[in-house]
């Protein structure tokens, strides 16, 4: 399993904090399953077609609080050590990293200009990371996009990806923009450092998808000095404990900010945290914004 990077104090930013934030091991390893060398069986419970309920039925969606669209869609384990992604990185073990089916989502190599932000409801856990590859099934399939700006495919509904109409409705006869048969329904592959460690995930599983850029606000990039992630947590110390990862190098909408525990990163020294998502914080030191200061309301 991977080794996050952990937000590291230094000092409390207030007294009333000093008994309760203590200093905690610079480096945790995340509790998730172990990475293990072949892909889980998918329970055939996870992939079954109900006889009641299409493609189109089985759409969940949510906007959070910057208008970024959330679809809930199949993911897939990527795997492909040693294999290079659409964007020029070779896959490494344990990476973190998504693929999606469009070519428009790609990130440059190394950066993060497209992000999501994906939760395992099985697990309860998260993580934000780029997308670095283009798939599973289709490189034209932008499902996360309205009508008017979708590909390939603008008769079905707005964040219902290709593979998962043909899968459960026989869309363009079961077939993927390729002609191949669609055996999985899946809208989203996950690197293996993402799967494992970051949702905590043991086999193929709906996830709740958040497409970051389509969202407003201001953003920052996660930095850690490394190629391993940062532990999101639930508040902003190091007391609170972890809810999910960060890639390094994803770009993340930045809610609001707010003064909490003191600590050492790889961009300085600081008490300012920064809340990216429901109940999910980092550390400034980590969150480069092109400012130590605030770049977002207080929470």
């Amino acid at each position: 399993m991977s080794l996050p990077t952990d937000q590291k104090p230094t000092r409390s930013a207030f007294s009333v904090m000093r008994s309760t934030l203590a200093r905690t091991t610079a480096v945790a390893a995340v509790a998730a399953v172990a990475v293990g060398t072949a892909v889980s069986a998918t329970p055939a419970s996870a992939l079954a077609p109900d006889t009641d309920r299409t493609a189109t039925a089985r759409i969940s969606s949510a906007e959070d609080g910057s208008g970024a669209p959330t679809y809930r869609v199949f993911a897939t384990r990527e795997g492909l050590v040693g294999h290079t992604t659409a964007n020029g990185h070779r896959i490494k073990k344990n990476d973190h990293f998504v693929a999606l089916p469009s070519r428009l989502a790609l990130s440059g190599k190394g950066e993060g200009a497209r992000s999501v932000r994906v939760c395992a409801p099985a697990t309860g856990r998260c993580e934000y990371a780029p997308v670095w590859d283009v798939g599973p099934w289709n490189i034209d399939d932008n499902y996360w996009d309205p009508a008017s700006r979708r590909a390939r495919f603008a008769d079905l509904p707005r964040g219902v990806p290709e593979a998962q109409a043909a899968y459960y409705d026989g869309y363009n006869g079961g077939k993927d923009g390729f002609g191949r048969e669609v055996r999985n329904p899946a809208g989203i592959d996950l690197a293996d450092g993402t799967f494992y460690d970051g949702l905590g995930l043991t086999g193929n599983a709906w996830v709740d998808v958040t497409f970051l850029w389509l969202g407003d606000g201001p953003t920052g990039t996660i930095r850690t000095g490394t190629r391993w992630p940062l532990n999101v947590r639930s508040g902003p110390g190091t007391s609170y404990a972890p809810s999910g990862l960060a890639a390094a190098g994803t770009r993340v909408t930045i809610r609001c900010t707010v003064w909490g525990e003191w600590v050492d990163g790889h961009l300085g020294s600081t008490p300012l945290w920064n809340k990216i998502g429901p109940g999910h914080f980092v550390s400034d030191a980590y969150t480069r914004t092109g400012t130590g200061r605030p770049v977002a309301p207080p929470c």
